[in-house]
């Protein structure tokens, strides 16, 4: 961590414009050579400057020759300034990164503890390695029908139920901006000899402000993902994976994972993009957030000023397991309007083209970047307002209660690699599902592949259709069918 260089310097995106500055004979990959062969219309929409520096891998002084090279200088710089035992640049985002995080815990034994409402991302992760999921619950808010964070409590119950674990995988902050008490977590995940991964995707500026949730790395996490370009700046699709200066988990074990996840041919944009990220992060991340905090407390005001709408802020530390609030994500509570969530995410496009992150029956999330100013909420409160004028009003219903999910049958690899087959919904009590269902809020997977499906739950994902809810995953969404596994009796997990 120590000794990497100076954060204001960018290695890799340098190296990129020196390369493109010499104006090289480019008889490699890519075909546009730079520029010069790209389709007008490509030309046109992204400029020969993107262009010039779409550099393959391999190039003598980018990431060959003299080591450490500038990409790997990058990476250092991106380590010491996160407080990570090492850091890895991704370029198939943060899902990539549940990917490895499976990979590395499946070194380590055949089941993982991992909180129900983990990104799907994480749930291929167990197709991909082979591991087995042991789920536990986080705290639910019934009445706004939204997920929240994982108690310490409810993991040390979980890990003294079952103690043959590979590791834990838990999620802070939350889509809608909670964050979990993680340094307890981590502290019983530890007693218990097993690392935690935390899925930080949505928390890549914590730890460059001390009015924000405690990162996860501070925390004592062994290994957490980041995903850049939601909050920081960089490319879509472009993310990190920090390991924790102490872990339990072997770098070499999750390098490995990482080789063998990554693109042979890497977008030098996207690397590019999360270099220029941390150095701005790192250099003047605590001004930029600083002043956007002040801004945030006004637009928050103004929003709450709207007849009937809230915001899901700080009375809710300490309770459903939340330690502590992004500001960041503003949660918009209106079921005070006698509106839905998703009735007003249409009308704010329409009345002036506002795009928020997530809408839900009672609930509109809408994000805010490091280095915006006050101004930059008013576009949103004057949608919210002409949303409300011209809405009908259609009070939200309350969330359907669900049941427990079904016991796990065969694994998710197993269930990935076996036959399918398709059959009507009130057929599938009892079938083992082969596809990932989540209704939508609160967003946890009411049945993963490899569950059974059990009568309660069949006949709760009829309800939640017939009342108009969205069910995420599902292959044909009418969900008039379900896919499930054509079993044999050797498929059925011990």
């Amino acid at each position: 961590m120590s000794g990497a260089g100076d954060q204001r310097e960018m290695p890799y995106l340098r190296s990129l414009l020196e390369h493109a500055e010499l104006d090289p004979g480019r008889y490699n990959v890519p075909a546009h050579r730079g520029g010069p062969r790209a389709p007008r219309a490509l030309v046109d929409a992204l400029g020969e400057r993107a262009l010039a520096l779409d550099i393959p891998p391999l190039v003598w002084g980018i990431d060959d020759g003299p080591r450490p090279t500038p990409f790997e200088q990058a990476q250092l710089l991106a380590a010491e300034a996160w407080g990570a035992q090492r850091t890895w640049f991704l370029l198939n985002g943060a899902s990539q990164a549940n990917h490895v995080a499976s990979l590395a815990l499946a070194q380590r034994g055949r089941h993982v503890l991992m909180q129900r409402n983990v990104h799907s991302s994480a749930i291929d992760g167990l197709t991909l390695s082979g591991l087995e999921p042991r789920f536990v619950l986080p705290e639910v808010d019934e009445a706004m029908g939204i997920a929240h964070c994982l108690l310490p409590e409810t993991l040390d119950a979980a890990l003294r139920e079952d103690a043959d674990v590979s590791g834990v995988i838990v999620v802070s902050p939350t889509y809608y901006g909670m964050a979990a008490d993680v340094e307890g977590l981590v502290a019983v995940a530890h007693r218990h000899g097993v690392p935690i991964v935390v899925d930080q995707a949505w928390g890549a500026h914590f730890a460059f402000h001390d009015e924000l949730p405690l990162d996860a790395l501070a925390a004592g996490a062994d290994l957490v993902i980041s995903s850049t370009h939601k909050l920081l700046g960089s490319l879509t699709q472009s993310a990190m994976l920090h390991l924790g200066p102490d872990s339990m988990l072997d770098q070499e074990t999750v390098d490995r994972a990482v080789t063998m996840l990554d693109s042979t041919s890497p977008n030098a944009l996207l690397g590019a993009s999360l270099d220029a990220a941390r150095q701005r992060a790192a250099v003047d991340g605590r001004e930029l957030i600083g002043a956007t905090l002040r801004a945030l407390e006004r637009i928050r005001a103004d929003v709450q000023a709207l007849p009937g709408v809230d915001v899901l802020d700080e009375r809710l530390v300490g309770r459903m397991g939340i330690a502590a609030i992004d500001p960041f994500r503003m949660a918009i509570d209106v079921s005070g309007t006698g509106r839905s969530g998703i009735e007003l995410q249409p009308l704010l496009r329409t009345t002036r083209g506002v795009f928020v992150e997530l809408a839900s029956a009672h609930a509109l999330v809408a994000i805010f970047s490091i280095g915006d100013e006050e101004g930059d909420g008013e576009r949103l409160v004057a949608a919210l307002r002409d949303a409300l004028e011209a809405s009908e009003g259609a009070p939200a219903t309350r969330a359907l209660l669900a049941p427990r999910y079904g016991p796990l049958a065969i694994s998710p690899r197993a269930t990935f690699l076996a036959r399918h087959e398709h059959v009507p919904l009130e057929q599938a009590s009892g079938r083992i599902c082969a596809e990932s269902l989540a209704v939508y809020p609160p967003g946890i997977p009411n049945v993963l592949a490899g569950e059974e499906l059990t009568p309660a739950i069949v006949a709760f994902l009829a309800a939640s259709v017939a009342s108009g809810s969205m069910v995420r995953g599902a292959s044909d969404r009418s969900l008039r069918t379900l896919r499930v596994v054509v079993t044999d009796d050797d498929t059925r997990a011990e």
